[in-house]
């Protein structure tokens, strides 16, 4: 007899829940600049993201419903790495200036960088699984995972850093837990500060973002600077949204709010003060109209989330669902404490959407793929 499963109803209302509350959020945080925009209607952006949100639910559910040892295939994983290696090489050249964004005809585009993350989860899990007895093999295990991370993260780490530092956490992490020795470990941990240095200071406008982080003045800058060309280059690779102009705004909004906020809708910041407030900086929206009940109420969220993935990742019984389980459990989180990190002022300016809150199809369906496929984990986790 086929074993029936229990569905994680903790999981699956939470993820519900923050999806509901993450297209009313984005109303909200939309709805005047949406009206100022060519279509004048407030309702543009929330229709899209609802949308979207339809879509991602499809995936989820269909994903949900799917026993996760059908992805433990190498034709399911080397297919899902490729696709996602495929798509971020089109996108560099098809998107010159930013290389982020297939556009796919109108305003629908598709963002490769988000895609990547289910993908480069599901390999990982593949192959740590299939290599397990020789994890701290170099020729046979360490060097070919290090190419194929790293291929992904290179891709992705051009145009987008905080991707690219999301995946590098999820692929540390499963390595730790499969067993990656020490030396190993601090091998990887020290290329990848020098990775994460070199790639800051590839970009002046990185560099501007974190010197003026730990240096919003630049009187440090300013004592070896004599000439001043230094604080000129820095000054000159930034624009408006990328000061710390923005991270002020964001702040003003988060302390507005209070204990219980303005009220729905009743946020000032996003009147064209705060940038992207419906995208990078939308738990300061969050904030400033929910207060801190809200605020801590989305964060609750992901620890649910976290809760749950690490429960699965513990109680499931074979290696592959417990490696695709920590997986997707730390793209998602990682990614949420992120940007909550950025909005709180803990961490440099760096633009990554609050997964199931900030507007944006490509980031939703990866987000809903990636826990309909822990849920599934869950569920066989009993």
């Amino acid at each position: 007899m086929a074993q029936r499963l229990k569905t994680d109803w903790i999981l699956f209302f939470t993820v519900l829940a923050m999806v509901f509350s993450g297209v009313l959020i984005v109303y909200s945080a939309s709805a005047i600049m949406a009206q100022m925009g060519p279509n004048h209607s407030a309702w543009y952006f929330v229709k899209r993201q609802a949308a979207w949100a339809v879509i991602a639910i499809v995936i989820m559910m269909a994903l949900k419903s799917t026993h996760y040892r059908k992805l433990q295939n190498p034709a399911v994983a080397l297919s899902a790495i490729s696709v996602a290696l495929l798509l971020l090489v089109i996108v560099y050249f098809a998107d010159p200036g930013n290389h982020r964004w297939l556009r796919l005809g109108g305003p629908v585009g598709v963002q490769p960088s988000e895609l990547a993350k289910p993908a480069l989860v599901i390999f990982l899990a593949f192959f740590v699984t299939w290599r397990a007895r020789a994890i701290n093999n170099p020729r046979y295990t360490l060097v070919p995972a290090a190419m194929a991370v790293g291929l992904v993260i290179l891709a992705v780490v051009v145009a987008d850093l905080g991707t690219a530092i999301v995946l590098g956490a999820a692929a540390a992490l499963v390595f730790f837990v499969a067993g990656l020795e020490k030396r190993y470990c601090a091998i990887v941990g020290v290329l990848a500060m020098i990775g994460l240095v070199f790639f800051v200071f590839s970009k002046t406008y990185r560099l501007a973002r974190v010197v003026m982080f730990f240096d919003p003045q630049l009187k440090i800058i300013e004592k070896f600077d004599t000439k001043g060309s230094i604080k000129t280059r820095l000054q000159e690779s930034l624009v408006t949204r990328d000061t710390n102009y923005q991270l002020e705004q964001s702040k003003i909004a988060v302390g507005a709010g209070g204990p219980w906020g303005l009220g729905f809708m009743g946020g000032r910041q996003k009147l064209l003060y705060l940038p992207e407030a419906h995208k990078d900086f939308i738990y300061a929206v969050a904030g400033e109209e929910l207060g801190l009940v809200g605020s801590v109420g989305l964060l609750l969220g992901f620890c649910v989330i976290f809760w749950r993935g690490i429960r699965a990742t513990l109680r499931i019984n074979d290696d592959f669902g417990r490696y695709l389980a920590l997986g997707l459990t730390v793209v998602v989180v990682v990614q949420g404490f992120m940007h909550m990190s950025v909005v709180l002022g803990m961490m440099p300016t760096k633009g990554i959407p609050l997964p199931m809150i900030s507007y944006g199809g490509s980031s939703l369906v990866s987000t809903l793929a990636s826990l309909g496929m822990l849920m599934n984990v869950s569920e066989h986790a009993g």
